[in-house]
């Protein structure tokens, strides 16, 4: 099984760090169909994590509703040089994992 792929990209300013996270993702809600008519089984992201400093700075549950590859911006206390992580998993028990260098 692959995993899910994420681009994280974070920057600080002043004392906070801005992010910007894509997250390639389907991320099928069970109700469109294809072809021949019968659904897609859905196939979304549960749940998007964000740490920093072993303390969680975000944490989001992600539903249908979200459209495919889901763009997420945030910003945190941090500083420069330092790393956190982000965890995502989705419906089917697929994960994707980043570790980020804040710039």
């Amino acid at each position: 099984m692959a995993a899910i792929k994420v681009k994280v990209k974070a920057k600080e300013k002043s004392g906070i760090v801005k992010a910007k996270m894509l997250i390639k993702h389907p991320m099928e809600s069970g109700m469109r169909k294809d072809k021949d008519g019968k659904l897609i089984p859905t196939h979304h992201l549960k749940e998007v994590s964000v740490e920093y400093k072993g303390e969680v700075v975000l944490q989001a549950e992600i539903g249908t509703g979200v459209s495919k590859d889901p763009f997420i911006a945030f910003s945190f206390k941090g500083t420069k040089d330092e790393t956190f992580k982000v965890t995502v998993l989705d419906s089917k028990g697929m994960t994707g994992n980043a570790e980020v260098k804040i710039k």
